[in-house]
């Protein structure tokens, strides 16, 4: 099947940080900041979404490779955001450029890799 995908592509998803997104609650650290796997799910999100809409019903991505570095806190209240760029298609597989921030600053930024699969036939191979 033929996707209309194109590098450069882009989307940015927001969140409000609450308490159950923080280390303390996640189980990743003891401090009620911003968790490091929180951020990485925004980001992955992003990258869905900057490529879902093109895709049609029968085909969504998985997440295959994320390597971030989560370069600031952020506190319980303070709106985030995420912002994923497509930078590679080869064939089925997705490249993206992430980034992360808060009101203040930069918090984190990497690559995540994403694969395009058939949803059904996805499903019947778990």
């Amino acid at each position: 099947m033929e996707f209309n995908l194109v590098k450069g592509m882009k989307k940015r998803v927001e969140k409000i940080v609450t308490k159950k997104d923080t280390a303390a609650e996640f189980g990743s650290g003891d401090i009620y900041v911003y968790a490091t796997p929180m951020m990485i799910g925004l980001m992955e999100n992003a990258s869905l979404k900057t490529v879902d809409e093109k895709l049609g019903s029968e085909y969504s991505t998985v997440g295959i490779n994320v390597n971030v570095n989560h370069l600031k806190a952020t506190p319980v209240g303070m709106k985030v955001w995420a912002e994923a760029e497509l930078v590679k298609i080869e064939g089925k597989k997705l490249f993206f450029n992430v980034v992360a921030f808060d009101e203040e600053k930069k918090i984190g930024e990497g690559s995540h890799i994403r694969y395009i699969v058939n949803i059904e036939k996805f499903k019947e191979n778990i």
